[in-house]
């Protein structure tokens, strides 16, 4: 992982795996309850099926430890790592019950963890020529933000902003509803001073003409160009001239993020490397 994010605290990835496990397992995992002796103890790993990036493996320990502190984990890969199909990351040696109340929501996390690292792996190759870094949405599964940003880290990339909390974006319809670009910002910077806010504000633009109207006003820390050509965005680079941030966004995809990259555009963001992965194929087995 390239940094720790502010979301990925002790409390946050808690709360993630207790509500997880509430919704899976509510009154009792019946089935093991009645078919598995209360003593039983066996030994299980993971076994992966498909080549790509492993990604979910410190949130797999969380939730083995979460559940059962006395289970024991042997660990063969780290998060980011690669890993080939019919490699072993880990093995759990402990209570059965304990193996198998938690054996699908460890499999749900990291098939779509790995997923998700995998892609933004390879998305991050296309531009490493360029200075430009890859970057998540809030495109994400209601739920199962946490992993999925969590899981764009471990693949190289950057996460924008978490929730509507933690950053100010003005994008086209809150300019629309504001009543154009100035009022935008203009009554974003008085509620933000209002309310005592320290917050960084972005905007998008979809025009160059939008553009030079944020210009006038200022009070942005980065400028979201909206579904531009690479020649629009370079000629908006040159108008911004350093002043602030760009991001470019908008129907980006593995054909043609090279080519937006090399424009000098600061950020690409892909809503797809959350929203159009492919699970990795793998699975927990008894050994």
């Amino acid at each position: 992982m390239n940094m720790i994010a502010p979301y990925l605290t002790d409390k946050s990835i808690n709360a993630f795996i207790k509500s997880a496990l509430e919704e899976d397992i509510g009154s009792g995992d019946h089935s093991s309850l009645g078919s598995i002796p209360e003593s039983s103890t066996n030994q299980a790993h993971l076994l992966v099926k498909s080549d790509g990036v492993i990604a979910g493996i410190n949130l797999a320990k969380r939730i083995f430890e979460y559940v059962d502190d006395d289970l024991k984990l042997a660990f063969f890969k780290k998060d980011g790592d690669i890993i080939e199909n019919g490699e072993v990351p880990f093995n759990v040696i402990g209570s059965s019950r304990s193996i198998l109340f938690v054996e699908r929501l460890v499999l749900n996390c990291m098939q779509r963890m790995s997923a998700i690292a995998t892609y933004t792996h390879y998305m991050c190759s296309l531009i490493r020529s360029s200075h430009a870094k890859l970057l998540d949405t809030r495109k994400t599964t209601p739920l199962f933000r946490l992993p999925e940003k969590w899981a764009v880290l471990i693949g190289g990339g950057v996460n924008h902003r978490f929730g509507l909390y933690d950053m100010v974006m003005l994008k086209d319809n809150h300019i629309d509803f504001a009543g154009g670009v100035k009022k935008a910002i203009i009554g974003t910077v008085a509620y933000l001073k209002n309310k005592n806010l320290k917050l960084a504000i972005e905007i998008e633009v979809r025009s160059l003409a939008e553009l030079d109207e944020v210009l006038k006003v200022g009070h942005v820390k980065r400028v979201l160009l909206d579904n531009m050509l690479p020649s629009d965005i370079q000629q908006a680079i040159r108008m911004i001239e350093g002043k602030f941030e760009t991001e470019a966004s908008g129907s980006i995809t593995e054909n043609n993020i090279a080519e937006i990259a090399e424009t000098g555009v600061d950020y690409i963001s892909v809503g797809a490397l959350t929203h159009s992965y492919k699970s990795m194929d793998m699975s927990l087995k008894a050994v």
